[in-house]
């Protein structure tokens, strides 16, 4: 999605927030900084974007009132691009309003870097970016030197691991009107009390209804469908849902475009069934605002990253796992009355 390798830094400014709620403090610098060294330039621009290399997900700057002005970071990265004078005044704004963010007692104090870029390449388009990164989690580094005919160490105390960027968004001079592209790195795990600060107070972000997401989103609505609702209304073994599930993946991989009467024919196999998940999606189409039953273009990429999530094993107990990838029908489930126990029958041709 994001490539890096022709994009330069040429602006950066550095701040430190603490977190409001716990009155720490808030440090603005007064000059942006100048960067002589091409080493630590190089090394500051692969801290700062090599993430992004991985991430699928495009998102968009928004606001609950529908009014896209209204976005605080929307206003100040609209005004950085019309006039890149301005940058370190409104990297001060931006630091200002991370910090009204911070309310909550967990959220970790750090350094917040706002590095502006050029010929920044996402969807094979070159374009102006502006980063946004927090640097939250420190480490302790040791150091060898040669001494004295041998080697001694030394060591550093809170550094930073340029490997591992905790916090970090890039917004792109592209599609302003839409509330821009905006690519987002969070490393908060997913059900922690901080995890949403970032994407949801401080930059408020909505998902991008591009073909990734919608993708995505529809095998990760199936997967529930088949894992839980299917189980209330028929009861279905173990087995029949991993069919159901590889089923659904090998559609996916087959075809260019998602088409819901074919994938009902072709996957689900059963009227009830399918016009329960209709349902469902309708119900999903319209809390969201999405138009996933009309049909949209498959995407490979979020194919293959949902495709780690459908497990096809069924596991026995602490004896076995079965990885069920073909014909559901060479499988058989019964009950052995003699050992009180259940039993899979599989029938194969030849073993390897």
């Amino acid at each position: 999605m994001i490539t890096s390798f022709e994009a330069s830094l040429s602006q950066l400014s550095v701040h430190k927030v603490g977190n409001k709620l716990q009155d720490q403090y808030l440090a603005l610098s007064e000059a942006p900084l100048l960067l002589h060294d091409e080493m630590l330039k190089n090394l500051l621009q692969q801290y700062f974007l090599k993430s992004f290399e991985k991430v699928d997900e495009v998102y968009r700057l928004h606001h609950s009132s529908g009014d896209l002005g209204l976005n605080e970071i929307y206003h100040f990265a609209k005004q950085c691009f019309a006039d890149d004078r301005r940058f370190h005044e409104l990297s001060q704004q931006i630091t200002r309003h991370l910090y009204d963010s911070s309310t909550h007692p967990k959220i970790k104090a750090g350094e917040v870097y706002i590095a502006l870029f050029e010929q920044v390449q996402i969807e094979g388009q070159l374009h102006q970016a502006i980063g946004i990164f927090k640097s939250e989690n420190k480490e302790t580094y040791l150091k060898v030197y040669p001494d004295a005919g041998g080697f001694a160490l030394s060591y550093e105390q809170e550094a930073i691991n340029i490997h591992k960027l905790d916090k970090g968004c890039l917004i792109i001079n592209c599609e302003e009107a839409e509330g821009y592209k905006v690519v987002v790195i969070d490393q908060s795990l997913k059900g922690q009390d901080t995890a949403v600060y970032w994407k949801d107070d401080f930059l408020q972000l909505k998902i991008r209804n591009d073909r990734f997401n919608q993708t995505q989103n529809y095998l990760g609505i199936y997967k529930n469908f088949v894992n839980e609702q299917l189980d209330d209304e028929f009861k279905l073994s173990k087995p029949d849902k991993i069919d159901l599930l590889n089923k659904s993946m090998q559609y996916f991989k087959e075809k260019d475009t998602f088409d819901l009467n074919v994938f009902n024919q072709e996957v689900i196999g059963n009227d009830s069934a399918a016009q329960s998940f209709k349902m469902l999606l309708k119900q999903h189409d319209e809390t969201l605002d999405s138009d996933l039953s009309n049909g949209f273009p498959i995407s490979a990429q979020a194919v293959k990253k949902q495709n780690n999530s459908f497990k096809s094993v069924l596991k026995l107990d602490k004896n076995f796992h079965v990885y069920i990838h073909g014909d559901r029908q060479l499988i058989e489930q019964g009950f052995d009355e003699v050992k009180g126990m259940n039993y899979y029958t599989l029938y194969f041709k030849q073993e390897s």
